[in-house]
């Protein structure tokens, strides 16, 4: 589909940069599926024509979506649209909570549900005597029926009846808020890296691609730790959002 720039509408009276309005209008338009990924724009000339801008405004707006990961420049094809990434807040939110919430149809895959032996790294995330019982849960997240996310999650053994059915259409925080327990605040750390053969053959990716990595650990309101968590994500489509504040 090529994208058509009738509908976008300029204030040219608007203290709003110019370039900001038209990449805003075409940023929503992506994110909402009005303009779907692998569409075409025209090029950087017809469209300022059409919109009556300036080139170097709308080569501006069309580097601000780049930027942003909505769009590609591709010789010999011109500009696409590339799959919009799912942006999460850092909140003590679940993934599936977030994704239901933004429209975008998670789905569930449980690989793993056993009770193992905590190993060291569990067991001091956990303030447990290494060896005690934990449950081991591993989950594949999709979105819109694409591969995300391959989630890791070690919780002391009885602090939530765990089933796989739950698991697969629900997210962990509600089934431990519906348990009764109240998460208060976690520890998170975000990184990068390259995905292993195997985990490329789970996200339908390829060996080398990029990964997000995160490892959180969650603690109720009595500071009780009762989850860690370490997952990878899929760097093409998905993002960490911080909200700076100055004190």
């Amino acid at each position: 589909m090529t994208f058509s720039p009738d509908s976008v509408v300029i204030d040219r009276t608007s203290p709003i940069p110019l370039y900001f309005q038209v990449a805003q209008h075409l940023e929503h338009a992506i994110e909402s599926g009005a303009i779907e990924a692998g569409s075409r724009l025209d090029n950087e000339v017809d469209l300022a024509e059409r919109l009556g801008l300036s080139r170097p405004t709308m080569r501006r707006a069309i580097q601000y979506l780049v930027d942003r990961g909505f769009l590609v420049r591709k010789r010999g094809v011109g500009t696409q649209v590339v799959h919009p990434k799912v942006r999460r807040p850092l909140q003590l939110t679940s993934l599936y909570d977030d994704l239901s919430s933004g429209g975008k149809l998670p789905t569930t895959k449980v690989l793993r549900l056993e009770e193992i032996p905590a190993p060291d790294t569990v067991a001091r995330a956990l303030d447990l005597a290494e060896g005690t019982p934990v449950m081991d849960v591993q989950r594949l997240r999709y979105a819109q029926g694409e591969a995300l996310a391959v989630m890791r999650n070690y919780l002391p053994n009885g602090l939530v009846d765990l089933q796989a059915e739950r698991l697969e259409t629900s997210g962990l925080y509600q089934m431990m808020r519906t348990a009764g327990i109240r998460l208060h605040l976690a520890s998170q750390n975000i990184g990068a890296r390259t995905a292993t053969a195997a985990e490329a053959r789970l996200l339908d990716d390829t060996k080398g691609a990029p990964l997000l990595t995160m490892t959180r650990i969650a603690y109720d309101d009595t500071g009780r730790p009762v989850e860690y968590g370490n997952h990878i994500y899929r760097a093409s489509h998905y993002s960490f959002e911080l909200v700076l504040v100055e004190r």
